[in-house]
């Protein structure tokens, strides 16, 4: 295959990447090497054979050491080279091709108010190799039909559907169970603030339950999830908004996947989040009146889940006469999918939290006027106004 066809198979991400290239030599070696990335990354290999530079650059670091006389140095690296080998071997015996011994299902969350419920929760990049077992499945399956049921920000009708079955997915392994949340073809950001709030709503729920989730964005191929749902998808109608892989948490995982999600827990500070004003260059004071009413749902937010951690929700908090009268939920970002879904995810935790602490309000849409936007800010694509959570009296 030449690359141009090659080039005409990628996505709408690996073509950016390629057109910024000019020169066609180191065009053409780009294209092969992104394909060799998605082949390995489809095929589940990628989060293992990642580390094959790294041990490689170490054993040559060591020899090259070694030859300048460094030898206890050398033995060092040697040493290092030779603990990440075992350790891929591991990996690729006992989670690639599943040879371990059965481990227990996780315990459930009863005992959890909801703030601990969603700063425990986390993504789930391996899991065990049973299924969910028909009791969790039931029960979580009353959380979907339940969450559903509740009051939505648009008209358009979103779904969730359930496959039992592997499909592509990076950098998750193992993951046999997934919801995949559809909405209406015809873009409408509503929805997809729909999708964000609701699915978080659910995951949560399964937090309680014991059943780890992952958030899938880009990470997912939708030629293989479209093909498992059949005629759940009707291709003129529906949309694939992202994916939830959902199921018991194993203790194995690829190095690689354990330093990937270690580094996607970390957050950014809460002053960097929550301000008082559109320009957001004052920070709310948390600890102190008006602001403290809503003690630990800012950190609720901050823990809210984001394709890649990008955090891209802000939220400004407007109030008047040291009395707060609503937030305001801004997008950073002028993704049309993934920002809304974080901002639906950040409406999720705020609600679940203001749910909590007895705090009464509702969510509304509201137009520039009704805003008050700084005109610096009307022109300019991002932020971008999402939703607006007005405190009732």
């Amino acid at each position: 295959m030449n690359t141009n066809d090659i080039y005409s198979s990628f996505g709408a991400n690996e073509r950016a990447i390629i057109d910024k290239i000019k020169n066609n030599t180191l065009r053409s070696i780009i294209i092969r090497l992104i394909a060799l990335k998605l082949r390995l990354q489809w095929t589940a290999w990628l989060q293992y054979l990642i580390l094959i530079p790294a041990i490689l650059i170490i054993f040559l670091l060591s020899l090259i050491i070694y030859l300048f006389g460094g030898l206890y140095l050398s033995y060092a690296f040697s040493s290092i080279g030779i603990l990440l080998s075992i350790k891929l071997l591991f990996d690729i015996i006992v989670v690639k091709y599943n040879f371990q011994f059965p481990e227990s299902k996780p315990k459930r969350n009863d005992d959890l108010d909801i703030f601990d419920l969603m700063r425990i929760r986390h993504s789930c990049r391996s899991y065990q190799s049973k299924m969910i077992e028909e009791k969790d499945l039931l029960e979580l399956n009353e959380s979907i039909n339940s969450r559903l049921s509740e009051p939505k920000f648009s008209s358009q009708q979103i779904r969730f559907e359930y496959i039992s079955t592997p499909i592509k997915v990076w950098p998750v392994v193992n993951a046999k169970e997934f919801l995949v949340a559809i909405a209406p073809k015809e873009y409408d950001r509503l929805s997809v603030l729909d999708v964000g709030r609701t699915l978080q709503k659910i995951v949560i729920d399964a937090t309680r339950i014991g059943i780890g989730t992952c958030w899938i964005g880009p990470g997912a191929d939708h030629n293989s999830i479209t093909s498992e749902l059949a005629e759940k998808f009707n291709s003129n109608k529906d949309n694939i908004i992202c994916v939830c892989a959902i199921g018991y948490e194993s203790k194995h995982a690829p190095l690689f996947i354990k330093i990937f999600g270690h580094q996607m827990r970390k957050r950014l500070p809460i002053n960097t989040l929550f301000f008082n004003n559109y320009e957001m260059n004052e920070a709310i004071d948390i600890n102190h009146n008006p602001y403290n009413m809503f003690q630990r749902s800012y950190e609720a937010c901050q823990y809210g889940p984001s394709s890649y951690n990008g955090q891209t929700t802000r939220a400004i908090v407007i109030s008047e006469n040291n009395k707060v009268n609503r937030i305001d939920f801004l997008a950073t970002t002028s993704s049309k999918y993934y920002a809304a879904i974080a901002s639906g995810i950040w409406c999720a935790n705020w609600e679940l939290g203001c749910e909590e602490l007895n705090l009464r309000g509702e969510f509304k849409k509201l137009n520039d006027v009704e805003t008050k936007l700084a005109d610096t800010q009307k022109d300019k694509e991002i932020p971008i106004y999402d939703m607006s959570w007005v405190l009732k009296n």
